[in-house]
């Protein structure tokens, strides 16, 4: 018999956050950089990313690797503000479903991120009525601080572990099908989020 569930894990991006690369790529444009697409894809560019998103670099590393593989002299503050693009909104319905979650289960995020990202989506994209992110979990698991990423599975079992979480008690929400595979194997309950706002329309999702 399936242990009750006591638990919810949430994604970022594509999840709670939705997002549009295209307007990133618009943004950097707009700050002379027409091919950050073409870089970001790169393999140099995606190692980069992947980097930053596992605290192997700092901020002010990232924004001089950016120039360095664009060619282009954009400052610090216009790079941050072209990479923020690439996070567009919260919809309020997910900021109180979230809110109306906490009363019955604890809820967590675990994602794989950036401090830019981060901090945007704290100041920027959580607020409601008064409330932030505080307000919608219990804790907050970062690649970028822990050094790990999905969909390795240690990235799962330390949010595990430091949440004090039994894994089939606990639902993960992402979506990608490499990262529920992962946590699937860790013995996470999984639901791949396909659309973004497919986890907000499906009632019986957490009963």
């Amino acid at each position: 018999m399936e242990s009750k569930l006591k638990n919810i894990l949430f994604d970022l991006g594509g999840v709670l956050v939705r997002l549009d690369a295209g307007r990133c790529y618009r943004a950097f444009a707009q700050i002379g950089i027409p091919h950050a697409e073409d870089v970001l894809h790169s393999e140099q560019g995606m190692t980069l990313v992947r980097r930053l998103e596992t605290g192997g670099i700092g901020e002010e590393d990232f924004y001089g690797e950016v120039r360095r593989l664009t060619g282009r002299g954009a400052s610090d503050e216009e790079i941050r503000w072209a990479w923020n693009q690439f996070l567009v909104d919260v919809d309020d319905r997910k900021k109180l479903r979230l809110l109306s979650l906490r009363r019955r289960y604890r809820v967590f995020l675990l994602s794989n991120t950036n401090v830019m990202h981060w901090e945007y989506a704290c100041q920027k994209l959580f607020p409601l009525r008064g409330f932030g992110v505080d307000d919608y979990f219990h804790g907050v698991f970062l690649s970028y601080e822990l050094g790990l990423a999905k969909p390795d599975k240690a990235i799962f079992e330390a949010a595990l572990r430091l949440a004090g979480l039994k894994a089939g008690e606990t639902l993960f929400i992402d979506d990608l099908k490499a990262n529920c595979d992962a946590a699937r194997a860790t013995g996470l309950r999984t639901w791949q989020n396909l659309h973004d706002n497919d986890w907000l329309n499906e009632n019986d999702l957490f009963e």
